[in-house]
């Protein structure tokens, strides 16, 4: 079995709803752990557009890297997410950011997620559930990241939720 930590996002419709759908929709393919609280972030590199809600998601999977990108691209479409343009709103957006201590850089996977150490929306719902986690190419932990970055505009937003039986974080 193999843990990993999912981002979820979304910034289109009924936000909380939308995370949690995506939650809901993990299984069984995929087993939520547990969930950290849920963020709102102002938007990230295209910023005329609504703000996001933020959620990481620690779970269990069976899947290879590969075949857990697929079928979380697969979530997405199932829940409506219409492809607009790099950074635009989006309806739901779940990517990988940790998979087990793996490092992959083989299109079209990038593990850890690129870029998380300067991203507050990724850094702050996963220092929630992992904050001594190490980066695994980086060797600092997810708290040590979120330090060095500014997380002006991100906010404490409700504390999420993951379904019964599974911890909530927040």
């Amino acid at each position: 079995m193999h843990v990993t930590y999912i981002g979820l996002g979304s910034n289109l419709g009924d936000r909380l709803a939308n995370l949690g759908a995506a939650i809901a929709a993990m299984e069984p393919e995929v087993h939520p752990l547990e969930c950290s609280s849920v963020y709102e972030t102002p938007p990230w590199g295209y910023l005329e557009q609504p703000d996001f809600l933020n959620q990481v998601v620690k779970a269990e999977t069976e899947l290879s890297p590969a075949d857990l990108l697929s079928y979380l691209k697969g979530i997405e479409d199932d829940l409506g997410r219409q492809e607009t343009f790099l950074n635009g709103p989006r309806k739901i957006d779940l990517d990988i950011i940790f998979f087990d201590d793996a490092v992959i850089d083989s299109p079209p996977i990038t593990i850890p997620h690129p870029r998380m150490e300067s991203r507050g929306f990724v850094l702050q719902p996963l220092a929630d559930l992992a904050p001594d986690l190490k980066h695994p190419v980086l060797d600092v932990s997810v708290q040590e990241l979120l330090a060095r970055i500014e997380v002006l505009g991100i906010e404490w937003f409700s504390p999420g939720g993951c379904g019964q039986g599974i911890e909530q974080i927040g």
